[in-house]
Parts: C-alpha cells; structure tokens; sequence
C-alpha cells in the first residue's frame, strides 16, 4: 500500500541560472565534507525550473534573501538570510546553504510547505511565510 500525502510530495522549485551552476560546484565540492547535505542540495538543483535572474519571481527564496519561515512541527518562526558558506554566521541570522535547512529553502516560494529532514534525519515541515530579496549590489 502506498499512501503519498500533498506534505511529502515535494513543492515545486525555481532558481535563478547562475546560482544553480554556482551551487552545483559548491555541492560537488563538499561531497567528501558534507555528503548528506552535498546530495540534498544536487537533488534541489536537479528538480528546480531555472530561470535568468530578471524573470525569478520576487516571491522565491534566492542566495543573499531574508525568508521567513515556520517549523510546523514546533511552530518555531524563524527569520534567516540564505547566505554562502564563508558568509554564514547563525548569531547574526545568516544560514549557509550546506545546511539541511538552508538545502531546503532554496528555490520556494511564500505560501509553499517542504518536508525537509534536520542533521538528526527528523523530519519537519517547513512553511514560507514571507521572501525579501537583497539590494543589488
């Protein structure tokens, strides 16, 4: 018997081209380090609609935006910038993308629920509450 719930079928994914490419470097360079999440994140890529960077929807979470989400499961809202590794500082509210959450954000948009596994492999469902893109820089 196979039952597929709306809450375990992944939400579909867009990412702007140039950071897809410059993830899957990243991820394929972290294979060794981080496998777990260097496999998450190439599997994201992988099934994610890619888009030129003016024709992303400002709704999406990209690199460098703020999203606000909620952890179902704990009701816990948190507020994160997705940043890349070298930039990631958890204290100042900033989550690297080779993190199973930061993994797990990419490419959603508001309104949208994933359930997505922590470091532990425990699963929580993870709704987007509200996207805000970075000033161009």
């Amino acid at each position: 018997m196979t039952t597929t719930s709306k809450a375990t079928r992944r939400p579909p994914i867009h990412m702007i081209d140039t950071e897809a490419d410059a993830l899957t470097n990243l991820a394929i360079a972290k294979e060794d380090d981080l496998p777990q999440v260097s496999e998450m994140l190439l599997n994201e890529i992988a099934r994610a609609t890619i888009h030129k960077a003016e024709r992303i929807p400002s709704d999406v979470v990209t690199m460098r935006s703020t999203v606000e989400f909620v952890d179902e499961n704990s009701g816990a809202a948190r507020t994160l910038q997705l940043v890349y590794p070298r930039d990631a500082d958890i204290s100042a509210g900033r989550i690297s993308i080779l993190t199973p959450v930061g993994a797990g954000l990419i490419g959603l948009r508001e309104g949208q629920t994933i359930r997505w596994p922590d470091r532990d492999g425990q699963d929580h469902n993870l709704s987007i509450v509200r996207v805000t893109q970075a000033e161009a820089a």
